[in-house]
C-alpha cells in the first residue's frame, strides 16, 4: 500500500543513524509528523528481536497498531500486535508489539534482560505518567548492566528533549519538523466572568465555532461529567448536519472507534478529555475548541488519599491541543482564555510522579531491588510521599524492612493497585468482584455510598446503571477470580471485611453528634451525607473519598461490625492507658482503651492510675492554664534571675524558662494536683527551691538574700519584684546605719521606704548617708510637731536604732 509522505520520513535515515551509533536517541516530532505508526515499521529491517512500543494510553496503543497493521496490508496480531490489560493480539511472528506502560514493567520483572527483543520505544513520553518514567528507568539500567546492545527510544512532542538525553548518557537529539498546515489561534477578547460555568462557556464557544468555521470540531473538556454537560448544552444548538461524539478512556472500544473514523456525511463534533491529545489522528478535524483545563490526580501523603483536581492546562498542553487541527489540513484552534492570560500558564503539566499514589511504585522497586537513587529517575520521587508508602505496604505485609516479601512478590504480579491486590490473594476469588468495581469508575453515581448496591448492580443493574461500565467490571472480576489463589481466608465475607482488608488505615468510626462525621483509623476525618443509607453506622469502612485533606467526602463505604474487625486485625487491636489534659473539662482523664489505629473502640476510667503518669498529663494542663505564682514564689524567682543576671550559675526560672523545662522540674510536687483548680492554688516555692544545688541556694542567700536584717534583728522582706529590689520599715529603726544596703554581685542599692511611727511612707531613698546628710532635717521638723513622742536626733548616724518612744519623765 503506498503511504504519503509524512514529515518524519524525512529523519527516519538521521534516526536510524543515531540508534546505531549510540543505542540510544531521543526523537522530536510534532503531531502529525507520524512517528507513532511511521519510526517502528522503519526499524523492522534494522533491529534484531522484537520491538515493544509503550502508548500511555489503551486506545492509542489499538489504534496505533491497527494503523501499523493496515499500512502492511496485514490484520493486527501477525507482524504488529498489541497487548493491554485484559486483553492482547499477538501471534509467533509479532514482531512489533504496542503495549501500554504497565505490560512493560511487568515484562521487565520478569526478565530483566528482555530476552528477544531488541528495540524499546517510550511514545509520547512527554506526558510522564509514573509507569512510563518507571519503565524508562529500569530499562535503561537493564541496557547499563545486563543488554548493551538493547536499542531505547524515546519519542515526544512536546517534551524538553535535553534533560532526557542527559539522562541517556547524552544519547543524540534527533529532531523532525511538522506538517507545513498552519493553525490560526483565537482568544478571547476578555476573560471569563469569575462566576462563569466552565461548561457553559465552553459551549457558547463551540456554538461560535461551528459558525465561523467548515469541518469537524474537537473539544477539550477535563472530564466524563463536563463532556456530558457540555453535549446537553449544544443540542438543537448547533447546525443540524453536525453530530456529536463523545470520546473519553471509560467509552467501550466501538464508541471510541466511531468518534476516531470519519463519518459518511456532516460535521464530526468530538467532546474529548485528555485522551484526544496525543498518538491518534482523528479524521476530518479543523476545529480545535481548548476549554483549557485539565484533570489530574493529587496524592496527599500525610492522609494517604488521592483527589482529582481541574487545573489551568500548561503551555505544552495547549499547543499539543493546538497542533490536532493541523493534522490533515489548516485549522483554527480557539481558546477559552485571553491572549494575555497565556503568559500565567505553566510550561509544562507535572511529572506523574510528584502527585501520585506511590504505593505500586514503592513495590515495584522492592521487587526490582533497587533504591530510587540507584535508577535513572528523570522525576525523582518525593521522599515524603515514598515513605508513606512503603508504610502502607508494610501493614500489608508486603515489606519487611526494606525488603520484599513473598507476600509482596505475589502482590506485584497481579494488575492490581498493592491494597486490592492484598484483599484477593487474602479473601482469594471472593474478592473479585469488589477488586474489579474499585478499579473502575462509579457504574451508579448518586445512588449513595454503599458498596453492596453495586456489587448487587453486578447481577441486576438498575435502569438508570452505567451498563458498559458494569460490563467492564463482570470481565475484569471473571479475570481477577481465574488468577486469584484459594486465600488465607477461606470462610466466605462480608464487603466490609473485604474492602478493611484492602483499606486498614480507612476504617471509620463514627464520631459523637448528630452529622454522619468519621475519624479513620488512619488518622483523618470524614463525613457521609446525612441522608445517607449508611449514615446511622457506627462502623464502615471508607473505599472511596474526595481526598479532602481536612475532611474528607465518603463517596463509596461499607459497614463493618465489630467483631469482623477484631477477627480481622487481632494483632493490631490493643489496649493502652492513657493520662490526658482534657482542656474542656480543665481536668487530668485517666482511661483505659481498646484501640485501632487512631480509633478507641473502648473507654474506661483507669481509676489506679500512677501518680507519675498524672503528673505528666497535668503538664499539659500547666501548659493551658499558665503558671501558678504565689507572692512567695515570685520574689524567689525574681531573686534567682537578679542574680543568674550578674553572670553566676542559676537555673532559668523566668516565665518562659520554666515552662519550656516543665518536665524537668514539676513533676515530682504534682501529686495530687489535677484539675484546674487545684492548679490555682498550688504554691510553686517548694518545687522551685528543688531547682537550686546547694552551693546555689549558698550563693542566691548572699547575693539576693531574701530579707534584710536591720540593725535591731528585724528581718524585713526584700521585694525583687519590681524594677529595683525594695524593702520597707520604719525610720528609726534605721538610726546608725552609714552604708546603704545593697543585693547582688554588682551590689545594688536597694529601695528603702522609710515609714512614720504610724507606717506610713515618709522618704524613698536609694542613698540613706545623703538622706541623712540632706533632706532628713526638713523631715525630722516635721515629724518631730506629728509624733513628738518618738525619737528624732539631729544626728541619726550617732542615734542608736529603735522601735520605742521616748520614756515617760
Amino acid at each position: 500500500m503506498t503511504q504519503p509522505r509524512l514529515p518524519i520520513d524525512d529523519v527516519i535515515p538521521d534516526l536510524l543513524s543515531a540508534l546505531g551509533a549510540a543505542g540510544g536517541a531521543v526523537l522530536q516530532a510534532p503531531p502529525g509528523a507520524g512517528k507513532t505508526t511511521r519510526v517502528p515499521l522503519a526499524l523492522l529491517g534494522t533491529v534484531t528481536g522484537k520491538i515493544v512500543m509503550l502508548e500511555p494510553r489503551r486506545l492509542a496503543a489499538r489504534a496505533s497498531a491497527e494503523r501499523m497493521a493496515q499500512t502492511l496490508d496485514e490484520p493486527v496480531g501477525q507482524t504488529v500486535g498489541y497487548r493491554i490489560r485484559g486483553e492482547a493480539k499477538t501471534g509467533p511472528g509479532t514482531r512489533i508489539e504496542v503495549v501500554t506502560e504497565g505490560i512493560l514493567t511487568r515484562m521487565l520483572q520478569s526478565d530483566p534482560g528482555l530476552e528477544g527483543v531488541g528495540c524499546v520505544i517510550f511514545d509520547e513520553f512527554h506526558e510522564r505518567s509514573l509507569n512510563a518514567d518507571l519503565g524508562l528507568a529500569l530499562t535503561w539500567q537493564a541496557r547499563q548492566m545486563l543488554r548493551e546492545d538493547l536499542w531505547l527510544l524515546v519519542m515526544s512532542a512536546t517534551l524538553d528533549a535535553d534533560p532526557v538525553a542527559a539522562l541517556l548518557d547524552n544519547a543524540p537529539i534527533v529532531t523532525a519538523e511538522g506538517r507545513a498546515f498552519p493553525v490560526e489561534t483565537r482568544w478571547l477578547n476578555r476573560p471569563l466572568p469569575a462566576d462563569a460555568r466552565l461548561e457553559g462557556a465552553t459551549a457558547d464557544l463551540v456554538r461560535r465555532a461551528a459558525a465561523e468555521t467548515s469541518g469537524g470540531l474537537l473539544v477539550f473538556l477535563p472530564g466524563e461529567g463536563e463532556i456530558r454537560r457540555v453535549t446537553n448544552a449544544l443540542q438543537g444548538h448547533l447546525p443540524g448536519d453536525c453530530t456529536i461524539q463523545p470520546l473519553y478512556g471509560a467509552l467501550p472500544f466501538k464508541a471510541q472507534q466511531a468518534a476516531i473514523l470519519p463519518l459518511n456525511s456532516g460535521r464530526k463534533v468530538v467532546l474529548a478529555t485528555a485522551i484526544a491529545e496525543t498518538s491518534l489522528t482523528i479524521q476530518d478535524i479543523r476545529v480545535v475548541v481548548d476549554a483549557g483545563r485539565a484533570r489530574r490526580a493529587r496524592f496527599d501523603p500525610a492522609s494517604g488519599m488521592s483527589r482529582l483536581v481541574t487545573e489551568r492546562v500548561s503551555r505544552a498542553e495547549a499547543e499539543q491541543r493546538k497542533g490536532r487541527a493541523g493534522r490533515v489540513a489548516p485549522g483554527v484552534c480557539y481558546r477559552l482564555w485571553t491572549r494575555g492570560e497565556e503568559g500565567a500558564l505553566p510550561a509544562f503539566a507535572p511529572a506523574e510522579i510528584e502527585a501520585a499514589d506511590l504505593a505500586p511504585l514503592a513495590l515495584e522497586l522492592a521487587l526490582w531491588g533497587a533504591a530510587p537513587d540507584d535508577l535513572a529517575f528523570l522525576t525523582p520521587p518525593p521522599e515524603g510521599a515514598l515513605a508513606e508508602a512503603r508504610a502502607l505496604l508494610a501493614q500489608l505485609g508486603a515489606l519487611s524492612g526494606e525488603r520484599i516479601t513473598d507476600h509482596g512478590r505475589a502482590l506485584a504480579a497481579l494488575p492490581l493497585h498493592p491494597r486490592l491486590a492484598h484483599m484477593l490473594l487474602t479473601a482469594g476469588a471472593q474478592a473479585a468482584p469488589l477488586a474489579a468495581l474499585l478499579s473502575e469508575r462509579d457504574p451508579l453515581r448518586g445512588a449513595g455510598c454503599a458498596v453492596s448496591s453495586r456489587l448487587n448492580a453486578l447481577q441486576r443493574p438498575p435502569p438508570d446503571a452505567d451498563r458498559a461500565t458494569l460490563s467492564r467490571i463482570r470481565t475484569e472480576a471473571a479475570r481477577l477470580a481465574k488468577s486469584a489463589r484459594k486465600g488465607t481466608m477461606s470462610a466466605p465475607l462480608e464487603a466490609g471485611e473485604l474492602a478493611a482488608l484492602a483499606y486498614p488505615d480507612r476504617v471509620g468510626l463514627r464520631r459523637k453528634g448528630d452529622d454522619p462525621r468519621y475519624l479513620l483509623s488512619g488518622g483523618k476525618g470524614a463525613a457521609m451525607d446525612p441522608a445517607d443509607a449508611l449514615a446511622g453506622q457506627r462502623l464502615i469502612v471508607a473505599t472511596g473519598l474526595d481526598g479532602n485533606p481536612r475532611e474528607a467526602r465518603i463517596r463509596l463505604a461499607a459497614p463493618l461490625t465489630e467483631s469482623a474487625l477484631h477477627a480481622l486485625f487481632p494483632d493490631q487491636i490493643a489496649w493502652r492507658n492513657t493520662c490526658q489534659w482534657d482542656r474542656r473539662a480543665g481536668r487530668v482523664k485517666a482511661r483505659r482503651q481498646q484501640v485501632f489505629g487512631a480509633l478507641v473502640l473502648k473507654d474506661d476510667l483507669w481509676s489506679d492510675a500512677p501518680p507519675e503518669d498524672m503528673a505528666r498529663a497535668m503538664l499539659d494542663g500547666v501548659r493551658q492554664l499558665g503558671l501558678s505564682w504565689s507572692p512567695a514564689a515570685r520574689r524567689l524567682a525574681a531573686r534567682v534571675e537578679l542574680v543568674r543576671a550578674g553572670g553566676s550559675d542559676m537555673p532559668d526560672m523566668s516565665d518562659a524558662g520554666l515552662m519550656a523545662g516543665l518536665e524537668e522540674w514539676l513533676p515530682g510536687h504534682l501529686g495530687g494536683v489535677t484539675t484546674a483548680a487545684a492548679w490555682k492554688g498550688f504554691d510553686m516555692t517548694p518545687a522551685l527551691r528543688a531547682m537550686l544545688d546547694w552551693p546555689q541556694s549558698q550563693t542566691l542567700d548572699r547575693l539576693a538574700p531574701a530579707n534584710y536584717q536591720t540593725p535591731l534583728g528585724h528581718k524585713a522582706p526584700i521585694d525583687y519584684g519590681g524594677e529595683t529590689p525594695s524593702i520597707e520599715l520604719r525610720l528609726q529603726e534605721m538610726f546608725g546605719v552609714t552604708a546603704h544596703p545593697t543585693v547582688g554581685a554588682n551590689r545594688q542599692p536597694l529601695r528603702i521606704t522609710l515609714l512614720s511611727p504610724a507606717r506610713r511612707p515618709i522618704q524613698t531613698t536609694m542613698d540613706l548617708p545623703g538622706f541623712w546628710s540632706g533632706s532628713y532635717a526638713d523631715v525630722r521638723k516635721d515629724m518631730r510637731a506629728q509624733y513628738p513622742k518618738h525619737p528624732w536626733p539631729e544626728d541619726p548616724t550617732r542615734a542608736a536604732p529603735t522601735l520605742r518612744a521616748k520614756p515617760r519623765p
